[in-house]
């Protein structure tokens, strides 16, 4: 009941930010995949022309999503009334004083049917971005129908859409009403897309901005690792478009992307190697696309470490026998698996297919045994969940530098308190 009231309130709290500062843009950006990267990217495109609020972390709930929108800090505390008060008031006062930014950013996330419609039932975006349609939380959507008409009712309630031309099964388009479309990818199909034109690691993309209203060259390099990381750029710079920004304004923002911590950011490590670190999260869709890249990088040996995909109900067995059976002898020296479920599914068919597997139950185990057997310039894939699987810390087992573990994932104090406990069990 004391969840729901003040569920309730701040929803109340958002609703009127937006009717008191109509000059404020929401952007809404779901889907099963991809969600933060893309609004970090489409933030940093924008700001070369607007004031933009962007907050940190992943606050896309019924419950921290409005407080984020305001740009109010989340209680430390969510049980304690006064906390609450002190957000109440934080949220008032941004309602009745100037508006302090031109533009919104925020993430909705969903882990059950209903939670992404019932953001439109308070919220009318400017614009609605969806990134892709994958297997997520399947425990509680059962099918991938389920998950589409989801993610994809964001499209219905938003002025305008940018869906993923890639990464969207186009059967899905029957759960779309909203007639106002436009689609983004690294395919021709897509109407906002970066056709490329050369890569290397160390600096990544360049290549032509095609879409309707313009088409231009990017002489700097966009800093990104992997063709799925091309997507999000591609539906900022669509929207960077849409909202007016020139083309040097546009080719100012690229120049300044970067991944973000944990999402295929590469990082040097011991031996001259290469680390391809993509800890954050996993999923079928996103560990399929993050071994096609590492596949595809030239490199003396390729090593694979692969957590467990978790939150996959039903499917999880499948998901990670099709994994397994991904695994390629002829381009991986070693698949390093981190998990009760890769190792008893994802290990078995990477053995069938003739690929040398050893099983850990730990990230720091795996870190370490990867480290003994690495070869000078090798390139190493770290692709796992965040639930007791933790493959940051197998990541910093590898750095060239230890300093440079502020690039991981879950480095605060409270997540190394959390991750510690896991590790000494």
């Amino acid at each position: 009941m004391f969840q729901k009231f003040i569920q309730k309130r701040l929803e109340k709290y958002a609703r009127h930010y937006f009717t008191k500062h109509p000059e404020v843009k929401l952007i809404a950006v779901a889907g099963s995949v991809g969600k933060t990267t893309t609004k970090t990217m489409i933030a940093t495109l924008l700001s070369q022309k607007f004031r933009v609020r962007m907050m940190d972390g992943n606050h896309n709930t019924h419950m921290s999503a409005p407080v984020a929108m305001l740009g109010v800090e989340y209680p430390k505390n969510v049980r304690s009334p006064l906390a609450w008060l002190r957000v109440f008031k934080a949220m008032k006062q941004q309602i009745k004083q100037p508006a302090d930014v031109d533009i919104v950013i925020q993430e909705l996330g969903t882990d059950g049917i209903g939670q992404i419609p019932h953001f439109g039932t308070y919220l009318r975006p400017a614009i609605g971005v969806v990134t892709a349609v994958t297997q997520e939380h399947m425990e509680f959507f059962g099918t991938i129908e389920n998950v589409a008409q989801e993610e994809l009712s964001l499209a219905n309630y938003a002025e305008l859409a940018f869906i993923s031309r890639d990464d969207i099964d186009g059967r899905f388009a029957a759960y779309i009403t909203d007639p106002a479309i436009d689609t983004y990818g690294t395919t021709a199909a897509a109407e906002y897309r970066l056709e490329v034109g050369d890569f290397d690691i160390a600096s990544g993309y360049s290549g032509t901005i095609v879409s309707p209203e313009m088409t231009f060259e990017v002489p700097t390099k966009i800093k990104v690792f992997g063709e799925h990381s091309l997507r999000p750029v591609t539906c900022a710079v669509g929207i960077a478009i849409k909202l007016g920004l020139n083309s040097d304004e546009i080719i100012a923002g690229l120049a300044l992307i970067e991944p973000v911590n944990g999402r295929m950011n590469v990082l040097k490590g011991v031996n001259q190697s290469v680390l391809i670190d993509d800890t954050y999260n996993s999923s079928p869709a996103a560990a399929d696309a993050a071994l096609r890249t590492l596949y595809a990088t030239p490199a003396p040996q390729r090593i694979a470490i692969l957590g467990d995909m978790n939150e996959l109900g039903a499917v999880s067995e499948e998901e990670h026998q099709k994994l397994g059976d991904f695994c390629d002898s002829s381009l991986l020296a070693w698949v390093v698996t981190v998990g009760e479920q890769s190792e008893k599914i994802l290990a078995p068919r990477a053995r069938a297919r003739g690929c040398q597997v050893k099983s850990f139950r730990s990230a720091i185990d795996a870190g370490a045994f990867v480290h003994s057997v690495m070869e000078n310039g090798a390139v190493v894939l770290a692709k796992g969940s965040q639930g007791n699987v933790y493959l940051e810390e197998a990541v910093k087992i590898l750095l060239h530098e230890t300093h440079e573990d502020h690039e991981l994932v879950r480095q605060s104090e409270q997540w190394m308190t959390t991750k510690n406990a896991y590790f000494q069990k």
